[in-house]
C-alpha cells in the first residue's frame, strides 16, 4: 500500500507537469510567431555571463536552462530510475522485463527508421532524437482519460518512460560528446568514486552530496560529456535505503518534484520551443531527418514497443501484467511516440552549430509527438470502453 500511495503521488504530480508542458509549449509557439516573435526568441538567446570564484561561465539564458537547470532534471529521473530499480516496479525480475523489453524495441525501431532515411549524411546525427519517450508528457495525456485506466498500464507507460531516459542518457554519453578532456572526466570519476564510498560508508548528509555534485557538474562541463550526465552520477550516489522511510534520496526526489515539474520543465519548454516558423517550413517536414524523426515517433515507436512485447509474451520470457489487453499496448505504444522532452534536448547535441537543423527537428519532434498523443489517446479511449462493456 506504501508503495501504491507513492507511485500514485509520482503520477499525480507529473500528470499536472505534463499538462502545463503542453500549455506551455502552445504559448511559446504562439509567442513566437506574432508580432513580438523576433524580441521572444532573442530573450532566450540572450548572454548571461556567471563568474564563480575565478571560473566564467559564457552561457545565454537558454544554455543555463539546457546545460544548467537540466542537469535537476536529470538528478530527478536518475532518483527515480535507483528507487525503481532498488524496491520499485523494476526490482523484482518478473516485473520489470516486460517493460525493459518494451523500451528496447521503442528505442532500437525508431533509430533504425531514422538511420534508414538518413545513412551516410550529416543528419544521420539525428539518430537519437526519436528514441526517447516523454514521461511528463505521455502521462498526462494518459491522465486525461481519468479513473478509466488500470493501475497496471501507470505503471507500465512509467517504468518504459523512465528505461527509456536511461537509454537516451547513455546515447548522450556516447554519441553526443564534442570536445574530449581525459584528465576532467578523470576527475568527475574519480569524485563519483569518493561519493560512492561516502555512500558505502552510510554518510546521509545532503550537505556533503549536493556541493558535491556542483563540483561534479563543473567537471564533466570541462571534460567535454555533456555536463547534465553529472545528475544521473550524483543520484546514483545518493544514499538509497528502501529499509529508511526518510533517507537521502527519498528526501531530495520528493523535493524535487514540484521545481522540476512546475518550474524547470516548463521553462524548458518556452525556451526550447521559441520557434519562429518561416514561409514554406512545412516543406522540410518532407526532408530525410524530418522524416525519421516523424515517422520513428509515430509509426517506430508503437511497432517497436508491441513488437518486442508481444514477442516476449509469444516466448514466455513475460507476460501481460493484470487489467492489460492487447489493445492497451497499443494505446500505450503510440503515447510512448511522444518524445518531447528529451528529443528537443538530443536535437540541441545532434545538430549544436547547425540551427536550421535544430529547428527542423524540433518542429518534426512537436508534430510527431501531437500525432502520437492524439492517436493514442484514441486507441486507448476505445479499447478501455471496449473493456467496461466486456466486463
Amino acid at each position: 500500500m506504501v508503495k501504491n500511495n507513492l507511485f500514485r503521488q509520482f503520477f499525480n504530480s507529473e500528470k499536472a507537469g505534463g499538462l502545463i508542458l503542453i500549455l506551455c509549449t502552445v504559448v511559446s509557439l504562439i509567442l513566437s510567431n506574432s508580432a513580438a516573435g523576433p524580441g521572444y526568441i532573442r530573450f532566450w538567446h540572450t548572454d548571461a555571463f556567471v563568474q564563480i570564484w575565478q571560473i566564467r561561465f559564457p552561457f545565454r539564458i537558454e544554455e543555463w536552462i539546457n546545460d544548467g537547470l537540466m542537469t535537476i532534471f536529470f538528478l530527478m529521473v536518475g532518483l527515480e530510475i535507483e528507487r525503481e530499480i532498488l524496491s520499485g516496479e523494476l526490482s523484482r525480475p518478473r516485473n520489470a522485463i516486460l517493460p525493459v523489453i518494451a523500451a528496447l524495441g521503442g528505442m532500437i525501431v525508431p533509430a533504425a527508421i531514422h538511420f534508414l532515411l538518413n545513412h551516410g549524411t550529416a543528419e544521420q546525427a539525428g539518430i537519437g532524437i526519436p528514441m526517447a519517450t516523454d514521461i511528463a508528457f505521455s502521462l498526462g495525456v494518459l491522465s486525461l482519460l481519468g479513473n478509466r485506466v488500470p493501475f497496471s498500464l501507470k505503471i507500465f507507460l512509467t517504468a518504459l518512460a523512465i528505461i527509456d531516459d536511461l537509454g537516451a542518457v547513455i546515447i548522450i554519453a556516447i554519441f553526443y560528446t564534442q570536445s574530449f578532456s581525459f584528465f576532467y572526466l578523470g576527475l568527475a570519476l574519480a569524485l563519483f568514486g569518493f561519493l560512492l564510498l561516502l555512500n558505502r560508508f552510510r554518510i546521509f548528509s545532503l550537505w556533503l552530496y549536493l556541493p558535491a555534485g556542483f563540483i561534479l557538474w563543473y567537471f564533466m562541463y570541462r571534460s567535454g560529456v555533456h555536463p547534465t550526465l553529472s545528475g544521473i552520477l550524483l543520484a546514483f550516489a545518493i544514499p538509497f535505503r528502501k529499509e529508511i522511510e526518510n533517507s537521502p534520496s527519498a528526501i531530495l526526489q520528493h523535493a524535487l518534484h514540484k521545481p522540476v515539474n512546475f518550474f524547470i520543465i516548463p521553462l524548458f519548454a518556452l525556451a526550447n520551443t521559441a520557434i519562429r516558423l518561416p514561409k514554406g517550413w512545412h516543406t522540410e517536414l518532407l526532408s530525410p531527418n524530418s522524416m525519421g524523426i516523424a515517422l520513428g515517433l509515430v509509426l517506430g515507436k508503437p511497432l517497436g514497443v508491441i513488437g518486442f512485447s508481444l514477442l516476449a509474451v509469444a516466448a514466455g520470457i513475460a507476460s501481460l501484467p493484470p487489467g492489460m489487453s492487447r489493445r492497451n499496448l497499443l494505446g500505450l505504444g503510440l503515447l510512448a511516440g511522444i518524445g518531447f522532452t528529451m528529443s528537443v534536448f538530443i536535437s540541441n547535441l545532434a545538430f549544436i552549430m547547425k540551427p536550421d537543423e535544430i529547428q527542423s527537428s524540433k518542429v518534426a519532434v512537436l508534430l510527431a509527438s501531437l500525432i502520437a498523443a492524439l492517436l493514442g489517446w484514441i486507441s486507448l479511449k476505445r479499447s478501455l470502453q471496449k473493456n467496461q462493456l466486456n466486463s
